[in-house]
């Protein structure tokens, strides 16, 4: 961009002052713009390796990588940018408004938007990409040491598109970069399916980066249990806070809104509002995440005694969900089934709830295919993959997720939960309200998995030992 650039190509708002010439030229005048020193990007070597194999499953075909750009908030404002998955998996890089692209001969380029100049109006009046607004950019320079790609300014991307190569593009990320290539609906949802089934088996680095993530992760579990005086009088909103503070101190941001369920609340599986009271007597469900600065994510759920220690009732209910979450740990190796963690989990809940009398047939018949009456009360599958994406690989195949056999390197939550609906007429007063999850993440190893997040007690006699502790 330079001075000439007319306003209405600047992000600026209407109640900004007005810019006389005099004062434009003097703000493009006397800075010191000496390029930043910046280091090999750690991911830069893996994602080299990780481009070349996936311009194999394409041979001659160009694929168009989007980072994706800003979204609003509300009007003016926008959401704190977070680039998509794929882009970063590849490339390394967490500038918005990139594109990444795999030419037909295997070279890749990632196109950018770097700082602007000293000389233009953007370094100064731009809300959006201006330095002094938003905070220095990264030149193209200093991207190309840090991502080992060649780059060039995104502005070149539409003519370089303009050519006979056949394209996929990773569609749903940018709605600019989508409007450039004609869409084949079957063709990029398989490139979208390719690219999720490349991050199901973990990399030694990756699996470094989510250990990282649950560390952190179990801090912030362990911050919220010592300001426990603050969540009693100010209920769930402090619990958020305070977690989301660790977030932001030792990782990216939040994997995911943090779910602080209390009381009743718990048996809404994506409780998010936190915005309820928290109540001696009763539990709390905490789900929630640290995402680290490369953007891999823990998801682990522990659910607590408010006063500390478990009433005779939830101890039962809780220790149902911990030995069904022991059945899904002990079912998982390689050459297990996907499935098989989850139908584990199942069975020992599904006796739980017939012994409890709540199951219109016997848990025999409620397990079969036709039936699964008892999800009533357990509602959700017990794991899913994770990653870089809370809910990794979503676009893989069923045949290569779902269905499929686990493998070495495999990453996944094993989450079993029991769930009472404050008004479930089905079952006795006393449970109504009720809701426990308990959730850790595994990978898979050689001759089982291994728990990244033992570190945070499971046993309700170790969660009451671990508040008590914390809370002095």
């Amino acid at each position: 961009m330079s001075e000439e650039t007319p306003d209405d190509q600047l992000r600026t708002e209407q109640h900004d002052p007005a810019v006389p010439e005099a004062y434009a030229a003097f703000m493009r005048t006397g800075w010191d713009d000496r390029p930043s020193h910046v280091e090999r990007h750690p991911v830069a070597d893996l994602a080299a390796a990780r481009r070349t194999r996936l311009a194999e499953v394409f041979p001659g075909e160009r694929l168009v990588l989007p980072a994706g750009g800003y979204k609003v908030r509300a009007y003016d404002t926008d959401y704190r940018f977070r680039p998509d998955t794929a882009h970063t998996h590849l490339s390394g890089n967490q500038t918005s408004d990139a594109v990444l692209v795999v030419e037909p001969d295997g070279s890749s380029s990632l196109y950018a938007r770097p700082r602007s100049g000293r000389d233009s109006d953007e370094f100064f009046r731009d809300r959006q990409y201006g330095a002094l607004w938003a905070g220095k950019r990264p030149s193209a320079e200093e991207l190309e040491a840090s991502l080992g790609l060649p780059v060039r300014h995104v502005d070149q991307l539409a003519d370089d598109l303009r050519t006979s190569a056949k394209t996929r593009v990773h569609r749903g990320v940018s709605g600019a970069v989508d409007v450039l290539v004609d869409g084949d609906a079957g063709r990029d949802a398989e490139l979208a399916r390719v690219l999720s089934e490349m991050r199901l088996v973990k990399e030694p680095w990756e699996l470094e980066q989510l250990q990282q993530a649950v560390d952190a992760t179990t801090l912030g579990f362990e911050d919220c249990v010592r300001e426990w005086d603050g969540v009693l009088e100010h209920g769930e909103r402090w619990l958020e806070g305070t977690f989301f503070r660790r977030a932001r101190t030792m990782g990216n941001d939040l994997g995911y809104d943090s779910i602080v369920a209390g009381g009743s609340h718990a048996t809404t599986l994506h409780w998010i509002e936190n915005s309820g009271p928290i109540v001696p007597g009763e539990l709390i469900l905490l789900d929630m995440g640290v995402e680290n600065a490369h953007l891999y994510t823990a998801d682990i759920t522990r659910t607590l005694p408010v006063s500390g220690r478990f009433t005779m009732l939830q101890r039962d209910l809780y220790t149902l969900v911990l030995q069904a979450q022991d059945a899904a740990l002990a079912a998982l190796r390689p050459g297990a089934r996907f499935l098989a963690g989850h139908e584990a989990a199942m069975v020992v809940l599904a006796h739980g709830l017939d012994d409890l009398g709540l199951l219109p047939v016997s848990a025999e018949e409620a397990l079969a295919p036709d039936s699964r009456v008892y999800a009533r009360w357990t509602l959700h599958g017990v794991s899913h993959m994770l990653g870089m994406d809370v809910h990794d690989c979503g676009h893989a195949a069923p045949e290569a997720y779902r269905d499929a056999e686990l493998a070495e390197g495999m990453v996944l939550t094993v989450e079993p939960g029991l769930y009472f609906q404050a008004d479930d007429l089905l079952v006795p007063e006393e449970l109504r309200g009720i809701g426990i999850r308990i959730e850790d993440d595994v990978v898979v190893t050689a001759d089982g998995v291994r728990n990244l997040s033992s570190a945070l007690p499971r046993t309700p006699d170790a969660i009451e030992e671990w508040m008590g502790r914390l809370r002095g």
